[in-house]
């Protein structure tokens, strides 16, 4: 699991960082938020923990910046206690808040339950929307633009994997092992950019710059859109 943290009290970072990291987790730490917009959009993140007090602007207004790219789960880490922080930070996006000074303890649970409760709804939710493609788990049936998408098993499951992983990078090992249940030699590299190519053309609307599934070179390939789950 990926982190993301802006904090610009260095001491309160580096112990943040040693302590996320001891319980597994990936940090990416920025101080800043023109350091932090830079690396935020390099990566993808599974949640982030902002700061709202800092030298070059506040924790709220990259909230609002994350909102327009991401669904990730927004923790406020902040001094401002009161009432009317407490909500401002919940209503313009984020799902909870730590007030300083805090035991690290506290802050690894509530990380911990936060991307259970994610984990748990991505498991229970029926529908995967992307713009005006939909995914209908119960039904196992794709529509794009309100036409039914005719998809084989295989493509089927290809698609449900992309979508329920947007914005992170699957290798083509891990996609193989994954929709041949863990037995890759049924399938091979060359078979899957088959089944990639003929997904792209039930979905995407130019083929030669597709922009759902994308390829990242030597890697795999990526969900490039943002997904809703209901």
């Amino acid at each position: 699991m990926k982190i993301f943290l802006l904090e610009d009290d260095d001491a309160l970072a580096l112990g943040m960082d040693f302590s996320l990291k001891a319980e597994g987790f990936s940090v990416t730490r920025a101080a800043l938020i023109e350091e932090g917009t830079t690396l935020f959009n390099k990566e993808t993140f599974d949640l982030a923990i902002l700061d709202i007090t800092l030298p070059d602007g506040n924790g709220y207004d990259f909230c609002k910046y994350i909102r327009l790219k991401s669904n990730i789960p927004i923790i406020f880490l902040t001094a401002l206690d009161d009432e009317v922080n407490v909500v401002l930070g919940l209503e313009i996006g984020g799902d909870d808040y730590i007030s300083k000074p805090f035991r690290i303890r506290e802050l690894i649970s509530r990380i911990k339950a936060i991307l259970r409760r994610v984990e748990n709804k991505s498991n229970v939710c029926d529908l995967l929307v992307c713009e005006d493609l939909e995914l209908n788990k119960k039904t196992a049936i794709v529509t794009n633009n309100g036409k039914e998408v005719f998809l084989t098993a295989q493509e089927y499951k290809l698609l449900l994997m992309f979508m329920n992983n947007e914005g992170r990078v699957l290798g083509r090992d891990l996609i193989l092992d994954s929709i041949s249940e863990g037995t890759s030699a049924f399938m091979d590299s060359n078979t899957l950019s088959v089944y990639i190519k003929r997904i792209r053309e039930k979905i995407e609307k130019d083929l030669k710059n597709p922009e759902f599934i994308v390829t990242v070179r030597g890697l795999g390939y990526k969900w490039n859109k943002t997904v809703i789950k209901r």
